[in-house]
Parts: structure tokens; C-alpha cells; sequence
């Protein structure tokens, strides 16, 4: 998947996908000048990314 793909993928802005790339927050791939993505990859991120219920009081 290229940063369109995943932009729409994960319903943000390919801006968004842009800038987790140049903070390394995301895998990718580098083929020449272009950034790639597995789509395991991007469904581990995105299960990596869950924010767990804080305990009700």
C-alpha cells in the first residue's frame, strides 16, 4: 500500500500517514524514494495502538 492507501485505510489525512513516517512511528518500506506498507504490518500498528479502558470507579 503506498500513503494514499493507508490514509484512506486508516481514515486520516495522508498528511497524517506523512508525519508518523518522519517520527518512525509507523513500519514501512523504503523502495527507492517511495514509502510502502504491509497490510499485516499496518493491522499490528493499529492493534498496537488500542488504548485499554482505565479502571471505572
Amino acid at each position: 500500500m503506498d500513503i494514499d492507501d493507508l490514509a484512506e485505510r486508516l481514515s486520516v489525512s495522508p498528511r497524517f500517514v506523512r508525519r508518523l513516517l518522519e517520527e518512525r512511528r509507523i513500519t514501512f518500506l523504503k523502495i527507492g524514494r517511495h514509502a510502502r506498507f504491509d497490510r499485516s504490518d499496518s493491522k499490528h500498528w493499529i492493534e498496537s495502538q488500542r488504548v485499554v479502558q482505565a479502571n471505572p470507579n
